[in-house]
C-alpha cells in the first residue's frame, strides 16, 4: 500500500511539473507572438504594440493583459489603457475580452480627435471547429466625445450591443460556406449633432457566402470569393424610434462581377425628414426618404446597380467597386 501511495505521489508530481513546463512554454509562444505586432508596417497590416505585456492565469488558463495599447492602422491611431484577453485551457476555442478605458482615437489624415469612454466593455468569441459559433461585444455606458478642442459630446448610450450568430441550416460543408446572423440593440441613444433624444433601434442582418473556417477572412480576394458564391447582404430590419418619429428600412445587397453593389433598401418613415431638416437639404431629403403622403408618412426604395444609387429611377450618388 505504502509504495503504490508513493507511485501515485510520484505520478502526480510529474503530472503538475510536465504541465507546468508546458504551460510557460505555451505562455511564451502567445507572449512572443502578440509582441511580433508590433513588427506589423501598419499600413497593410495594423501594428499593435503594448508598453507592458504580461502572460498569466496559471494553471488553467491564459490571461493576456496589454497595458497602454496603441493600434495604428494608416492614419488611424487608437489608444487603449488596458486590455485582457482570456482563454481556458480546457476551452481553446473560446475567447473573452474586456477593455480599460476612455480610448483615444486620432486621425493624422484629417487631424480629428475623438474619446469613446465606458464603465463596462467586454466581448467574448466561440468557434466551432474554426467557424464562428457566435461572437458577441456588449458596451455600457458609452460616452463619444470630439476631444480636439475641449470635450464636447457626440453621443452617448447606457448600452450598446453586438452579436454575431452562425446560421448553422445555411452552412454549406462542400463549398466551406457560412453564414451569420447581425443583431445589434442600441438603448437611449442620444446625438445631438442628428436631433436623436432617448432613441432605440435594432439592427438585425444576415450576411451569407462567408468562408466557414475564420483564418481564411484575411484573404485579400475575400469579397470577389464572396461575390463568385452567391453572397448577399440581406438587411432582416432596421428599426429606429424615439418620442417624435420612427425610421424602418430592409433589403438585400450583393456584389455584381465587377464589385458593384446591386440591390435595393426600402425605408420607411415618420417624423424623420422634419428632424433631419438641416441636415439634408431638399431636394435630396426627397430623394432619399420619398415624398410624404396625405397622413405625413414618408416610404421610398434607394436601388443600388452598375455603381449608382437611384431614388426609383433618378440617380443621386457613386459608389466605386468593392474589389
Amino acid at each position: 500500500m505504502t509504495k503504490r501511495i508513493i507511485i501515485l505521489g510520484g505520478v502526480v508530481v510529474a503530472v503538475i511539473v510536465l504541465w507546468s513546463a508546458a504551460w510557460l512554454a505555451l505562455s511564451g509562444v502567445i507572449k512572443q507572438n502578440i509582441a511580433a505586432l508590433a513588427t506589423a508596417d501598419g499600413v497593410t497590416t495594423p501594428n499593435v504594440a503594448c508598453e507592458t505585456l504580461n502572460v498569466g492565469g496559471f494553471p488553467f488558463r491564459f490571461d493576456v493583459d496589454c497595458e497602454a495599447a496603441r493600434i495604428v492602422s494608416g492614419d488611424i491611431v487608437v489608444d487603449v489603457p488596458g486590455i485582457r484577453a482570456s482563454v481556458l485551457v480546457y476551452r481553446p476555442f473560446q475567447l473573452r475580452l474586456s477593455a480599460l478605458g476612455p480610448l483615444q482615437l486620432s486621425d493624422n489624415f484629417t487631424g480629428t480627435r475623438n474619446a469613446v469612454a465606458w464603465s463596462g466593455l467586454e466581448a467574448s468569441v466561440r468557434l466551432d471547429n474554426w467557424r464562428i459559433a457566435r461572437a458577441s461585444v456588449v458596451g455600457n455606458d458609452l460616452v463619444w466625445s470630439d476631444t480636439l478642442f475641449g470635450n464636447a459630446v457626440i453621443a452617448q448610450s447606457p448600452q450598446i450591443e453586438l452579436h454575431l450568430l452562425d446560421i448553422p441550416e445555411q452552412h454549406d460543408p462542400e463549398r466551406h460556406l457560412a453564414a451569420l446572423a447581425l443583431y445589434a440593440p442600441i438603448k437611449s441613444l442620444a446625438w445631438p449633432g442628428l436631433t436623436l433624444t432617448d432613441t432605440n433601434a435594432e439592427i438585425q442582418l444576415e450576411l451569407t457566402g462567408l468562408p466557414d473556417d475564420v483564418r481564411n477572412w484575411g484573404d485579400p480576394a475575400l469579397l470577389r470569393n464572396l461575390q463568385q458564391s452567391g453572397g448577399t447582404l440581406k438587411v432582416v430590419a432596421v428599426h429606429g424610434t424615439d418620442a417624435a418619429s420612427t425610421l424602418d428600412a430592409q433589403g438585400q445587397l450583393q456584389l455584381d462581377a465587377q464589385g458593384l453593389l446591386d440591390g435595393s433598401i426600402g425605408i420607411t418613415s415618420t417624423g424623420v425628414a422634419e428632424r433631419i431638416g438641416p441636415l439634408l437639404e431638399e431636394p435630396w431629403r426627397t430623394l432619399v426618404l420619398g415624398t410624404p403622403t396625405a397622413d405625413g408618412a414618408h416610404a421610398n426604395q434607394l436601388n443600388f446597380r452598375a455603381g449608382g444609387v437611384f431614388s426609383g429611377l433618378v440617380p443621386i450618388a457613386a459608389v466605386p467597386p468593392l474589389f
